[in-house]
């Protein structure tokens, strides 16, 4: 909303290297959306690279990295071309030969694939495969590919940026594939694999099992996520086992909605978090933003109640370029019971659509 993060964004990029470095991490995981757009800006790009630097010269971990479908994958994968091959996988291209990155503890081999997001055209072209027709399409394809390269008897890390059944989207993840197109990917698609770290979801979660799990975004990144904890994910490979916990971020400025008469929201406490106030003034005033940001200098976004009391006869995601059958779903869920489906009914929701377009039979 016009607001620079490249201070939030620092704060935490130095949490995740303190974490590193006390953990003393073999294996840094990035699943994809490295950055917001296929063009980032400059001081973006030069905050990351500062960083990978980072870690390289005061950490022992490796990187293993892919891109997410807000990313361009010919720039990710250009960071791949000067790096040590025994350190750094990073992967921005689908493949159809899945090399791995193998490393090696006191209990033999982990090899770590990394499937890049790839649009179903693309992917068709890469696997000569003319059936791929959805994300859990491509996905199925790069796992295939890969499997045959995971050294035998090796413990498996899949690193994939994908939307897996029963996963708790926001308003800000992007559609991963084409209107009316079924983007949700099953669970079991992964089975075998010992951990799934994945990307898109801002939402830390597991899905369909423990070992199946989305770090989420390292910051909130929309009103809907305010009072959300943001967290790294630590995972412990010890022989068979999986060990899971969490590391919480301390983001500089947090994001907030404050809902209240504007002259109550005036006399607030003055803060520098980022501020979205929803008044419920019944007249307009002149230039509340404006006024409202000498108590909040970084409120960015403002709203009458009445404005966002929408009528019930309101056409089911009015305004949206895009809307999904999931979406669709969730919009008549907001109508009818005056809420989204909860993580168990997206989950119902999306095998139900699953099975629909691939034409499997439901009892």
């Amino acid at each position: 909303m016009g607001l620079s993060l490249e201070e939030d964004h620092e704060a935490i990029l130095g949490q995740i290297l303190e974490t590193l470095v006390a953990e003393r991490a073999d294996v840094l995981v990035i699943a994809g959306d490295v950055f917001d757009r296929a063009s980032p800006p400059n001081s973006s790009i030069r905050q990351f690279n500062r960083f990978l630097k980072r870690v390289s010269e005061e950490t022992e971990a490796a990187v293993v990295m892919i891109s997410g479908n807000h990313d361009s994958g010919d720039r990710i994968e250009a960071m791949s071309v000067f790096s040590t091959a025994s350190r750094v996988l990073v992967r921005g291209i689908a493949d159809a030969v899945e090399t791995p990155l193998v490393l090696r503890d006191e209990h033999g081999e982990i090899a770590f694939s990394a499937l890049p997001f790839s649009h179903e055209y693309a992917a068709r072209e890469v696997f000569g495969d003319e059936g791929i027709s959805a994300p859990a399409d491509v996905i199925g394809a790069q796992i295939s590919a890969a499997r045959g390269q995971v050294p035998e008897g090796a413990r498996w890390v899949v690193v994939a940026h994908a939307f897996v059944a029963g996963g708790a989207i926001g308003e800000t993840e992007r559609a991963l594939t084409r209107v009316g197109g079924i983007e949700t990917v099953p669970a079991d698609v992964f089975d075998g694999v010992d951990y799934v770290a994945l990307g898109h979801l801002h939402k830390p979660q597991e899905v369909g099992a423990t070992h199946i799990r989305y770090s989420g975004a390292p910051l909130a990144l929309g009103f809907d996520e305010a009072g959300s904890e943001k967290s790294m994910t630590v995972m412990d490979l010890i022989a068979e086992k999986v060990e899971i916990r969490t590391v919480p971020f301390r983001p500089i400025r947090q994001v907030r909605s404050l809902t209240g008469a504007f002259s109550d929201l005036l006399a607030g406490t003055p803060s520098e978090d980022f501020i979205q106030a929803i008044l419920t003034d019944e007249s307009p005033l002149i230039d509340p933003m404006k006024r409202l940001r000498a108590t909040y200098p970084n409120a960015c976004h403002l709203v009458y109640a009445r404005q966002a009391r929408a009528p019930e006869t309101k056409a089911l995601g009015a305004g949206r370029a895009a809307v999904t059958p999931i979406e669709m779903v969730g919009d008549f869920m907001k109508v009818v019971c005056g809420r989204g489906p909860n993580t168990a009914e997206a989950a119902i929701v999306a095998e139900k659509l699953h099975a629909a377009a691939y034409g499997e039979e439901q009892t």
